[in-house]
């Protein structure tokens, strides 16, 4: 996704100002932990890319986390990215928490590991290479894109599950 691509050059004598992508995102379990599925559209002008993927045992913050991850991945140049979740152990964890965390190497505040260390190391690594705008929305309160990436979550969670169940 950007480039989901614009061949217009660069003017020489000014930068192309990066890309603006709208990102929904959201993950979530059957069980937590349990089978998983996580899900995200991007939107750049009439461009649209959806991803998704799932886990049979994992927990719903992780897949908050595979969310975003997921989208952030999905760019392949660096761009602006206004990112949509009903997720506050995400928003808050990427915006406030994790300079802390980072200073304390990869500790809490109470000196215990930080939870899902990989998962935040890897976004603090996509986040560096883009300008984010974190937007939380409540979930399951009519949102549309919210709500289709939650079916699409939902979708990867029975895909893992008809995985485990094959015979």
């Amino acid at each position: 996704m950007p480039a989901m691509s614009s061949n217009e050059p660069a003017s020489p004598a000014r930068p192309a100002a990066p890309k603006r992508v709208v990102v929904h995102t959201d993950g979530g379990c059957h069980g937590n932990p349990g089978p998983g599925g996580w899900a995200a559209v991007l939107r750049y002008g009439r461009q649209e890319l959806e991803v998704g993927g799932g886990d049979p045992d994992t927990t719903n913050n992780r897949m908050e986390l595979s969310a975003a991850i997921g989208a952030l991945s999905a760019l392949n140049q660096s761009c602006q990215v206004e990112l949509h979740t009903d997720s506050q152990y995400l928003r808050k964890g990427i915006t406030e928490w994790i300079h802390g965390w980072k200073r304390k190497g990869w500790r809490t505040a109470e000196g215990e590991p930080v939870k899902n260390e990989d998962l935040w190391r890897r976004l603090d690594e996509l986040v560096a290479r883009h300008t984010v705008e974190w937007r939380w929305v409540k979930g399951h309160a009519g949102n549309e894109l919210n709500e289709r990436c939650d079916r699409r979550a939902s979708a990867e969670i029975a895909k893992v599950k008809s995985r485990r169940h094959r015979p």
